[in-house]
């Protein structure tokens, strides 16, 4: 499991803003983006933008990219959120006791039963042949966010002392030769075959592996997921600056960040939800 430490006592309270544009030449977005939060006994979906308390309770936030399909992106939001229902609540007590062996046991168990309700219905019903989809799905607790990965869509963190972190890894051969120092930045963002993806959830795939991993955040650090879009638009360098900052109104750059991610390509659905832990 992967694990990015940084531990402090903190408080327990975030903010986050969420926003979703089809771009510049798609017609339909199947990018979807989803926040709520749980407890034991029951769970509630959160508005785009809003402010909460870990003391009552865990939260939830995902980016999906969906494929294959004009309603693919529709149909993994409601996939993600239906197992999240049934699976989230009845594990809660394992994030108040810290059982981090049973939380990363219970994020792997979601994956894999999205991914196996994904295959079925691409199985039965025609207009989900070949339906697939990308999730980034960040459990957030006190002093911990675990995390669940698959796809090309991104997870980056933004601790208050040090550099912005992708904390996800692209599931692509671009993104391994990447990672193994083989292609730079630019290099990576040219390269012909970077939107191949060698995992994702249904989409034909037998077997999937998704990363999971977890990160020990403090006030101050923020948390950015995202979908490709953003990334094929905007350099890290540019996506941490407007991270990092505010709008006029002191509110999370959300807006501007998705807004520059269009004007500089709009290739593709562009989706960003952006958390500040306070």
């Amino acid at each position: 499991m992967d694990e990015i430490t940084n531990q402090a006592p903190c408080s327990a309270a975030l903010r986050w803003s969420g926003l979703s544009d089809v771009g510049r030449f798609r017609k339909n977005n199947e990018d979807t983006f989803l926040a709520l939060t749980f407890d034991a006994r029951e769970l509630h979906y959160l508005g785009k933008v809003g402010e909460g308390s870990l003391e009552m309770g865990d939260f939830v936030f995902a980016v999906s990219d969906g494929m294959g399909g004009a309603k693919s992106g529709e149909f993994a939001s409601k996939i993600a959120v239906e197992q999240i229902t049934k699976l989230l609540p009845k594990s809660f007590s394992l994030s108040a006791q810290r059982m981090e062996a049973g939380l990363t046991d219970v994020m792997r168990e979601l994956f894999d039963r999205i991914h196996q309700t994904m295959t079925q219905m691409g199985r039965h019903y025609e207009e989900c042949r070949g339906m697939g989809a990308t999730l980034s799905l960040c459990w957030i607790m006190p002093e911990w966010i675990y995390f669940g990965h698959i796809g090309d869509s991104r997870i980056y963190f933004l601790p208050k002392e040090g550099p912005m972190v992708q904390v996800s890894h692209d599931h692509s051969y671009v993104g391994w030769m990447q990672r193994q120092g083989k292609l730079n930045e630019r290099e990576a963002r040219t390269h012909p075959q970077r939107h191949a993806l060698n995992q994702a959830l249904g989409g034909g795939q037998q077997n999937i592996e998704p990363q999971i991993g977890r990160i020990g955040w403090e006030a101050g650090d923020r948390l950015l997921i995202c979908s490709d879009g953003v990334v094929d638009g905007l350099w890290n360098n540019r996506i941490e600056e407007l991270c990092r900052a505010n709008g006029e109104d002191g509110s999370l750059n959300t807006i501007n960040l998705v807004k520059q991610a269009v004007a500089d390509s709009g290739r593709d659905n562009t989706t960003a939800l952006l958390i500040e832990f306070c």
